[in-house]
């Protein structure tokens, strides 16, 4: 059985590692197919807004005992009543048929008594509200605007606390792929888009945005480290960071979408169309995609953009070329007896004369020089 607690344990410590950097081309092509994807959803099919963006009426048709057949039966009370365009009807709760039908301006009485004796109830037991199209323009503008004046807040605010600007990009680029990719899904699949969902749009930025944010803040501690000791590359530290905040991020995306599932089950399945499962929905795919892209995305794109700055090409350089030297000069624990001057490896029956690689430990400055090398002392005084 897998030790979980371990796995977490070993990927902070760096004893296993998960390739986040080093194979970030796998991760920026399977992005471009889910984003190709969803921009053929937005271009072909188009998004699917509620009545409260394109305007119209809705009927509700309460206590209705026999829902088999209600969308063809909504369909027929409104062709009856002389009302024309696409008509979307259904379910809420158990008995209330919801249906959504273009400006029924002057037949809505004609409608609703043709929906009472369709579905087989009183004609009090059915609604009507008459939504104008301007409500839904204006919620669209102030939700771009909003978008708009948040993402700007979120590029100054991030460059200033990271203190470079190439890291505020890798974020606002991890923002509009979370963007993108919910946004897709959502005509994809033909989802129904209202002011709840656009508020769901919103709130999956600020969550995107706080996991990339606790990785990065690992970055940089990380690099500043590398910097420090030299001992690793500026890629190898940030894929170090990921592996440390990776079960952190997988825990707390989890615990997020528990709850949210619980909320979507429970929507689908007893509540039906409302605002309550166009938010959960909206969270629900946007919380996954933005922690998809906080450690797929974000901070392999960030390695990438500094990737050729004269610092990082130098650490990287001293790195890999003492490596090499550490390699050469590797002093085994217990050295078996030299033969003309050389190591001979006895336990693994290596000819004289073969020399000895093993991992190499830290090495006094002494260690190797011979007599004529050795530091001088002091000759004793006479008495």
């Amino acid at each position: 059985m897998i030790n979980f607690a371990q796995v977490g344990n070993d990927l902070y410590t760096g004893k296993r590692s998960v390739q986040f950097i080093e194979r970030q081309k796998r991760w920026y092509a399977f992005s471009a197919v889910i984003i190709l994807l969803a921009l053929g959803g937005l271009f072909l099919r188009g998004l699917n807004f509620g009545i409260e963006f394109r305007g119209g009426t809705e009927f509700r048709v309460s206590g209705v005992t026999a829902t088999q057949n209600y969308e063809q039966n909504a369909k027929s009370a409104i062709t009856e009543a002389g009302i024309d365009g696409n008509v979307n009807a259904s379910i809420i709760g158990s008995n209330t048929v919801r249906v959504q039908t273009e400006a029924a301006e002057g037949k809505t009485e004609a409608a609703k008594a043709d929906l009472a004796r369709i579905f087989g109830v009183e004609q009090g037991q059915v609604s009507a509200s008459l939504v104008g199209p301007s409500w839904g323009a204006s919620v669209s503008a102030q939700a771009v605007r909003a978008l708009i004046v948040f993402l700007a807040l979120v590029t100054l605010v991030m460059a200033a606390y990271f203190r470079t600007w190439k890291m505020a990009l890798a974020a606002l680029i991890a923002l509009l792929h979370d963007l993108v990719v919910t946004v897709g899904i959502y005509a994809l699949f033909g989802f129904e888009i209202t002011p709840s969902s656009m508020i769901g749009f919103l709130t999956i930025l600020g969550y995107s945005l706080y996991d990339t944010v606790v990785v990065f803040d690992k970055v940089r501690e990380n690099t500043a480290e590398a910097f420090r000791t030299r001992r690793m590359t500026y890629s190898q530290a940030a894929n170090l960071a990921v592996n440390q905040t990776l079960v952190r991020s997988i825990n707390t995306t989890v615990v997020a979408l528990l709850p949210i599932a619980a909320v979507l089950f429970v929507g689908f399945t007893f509540l039906g169309p409302g605002t309550l499962l166009d938010l959960s929905l909206a969270l629900f795919i946007g919380i996954a995609a933005g922690a998809y892209s906080s450690i797929f995305i974000a901070t392999p794109l960030f390695v990438d953009f500094r990737r050729r700055e004269p610092a990082i090409i130098d650490l990287e350089r001293y790195v890999a070329r003492h490596e090499v030297r550490h390699e050469s000069i590797a002093v085994p624990d217990e050295a078996p007896t030299p033969v003309d001057g050389q190591a001979v490896d006895t336990s693994s029956g290596a000819a004289p004369g073969t020399p000895i690689h093993t991992p190499a430990r830290p090495v006094h400055k002494y260690a190797q020089a011979g007599p004529r090398n050795q530091p001088k002392r002091a000759p004793k005084s006479k008495r």
